[in-house]
């Protein structure tokens, strides 16, 4: 993606990685009509 997103604008399908290798395809896992999305960098 190299653009940001924008009020209105649909969040792009993307498959994320979780720390206990689970995997969440975002929008489509989410249940909820509003969601808040934290990326959370980690240690290196």
């Amino acid at each position: 993606m190299t653009t940001m997103l924008t009020s209105g604008d649909q969040f792009p399908d993307i498959t994320l990685n979780g720390a206990n290798g689970s995997q969440i395809q975002l929008p489509s896992d989410l249940t909820a009509p509003y969601t808040i999305v934290l990326f959370y960098r980690g240690h290196w």
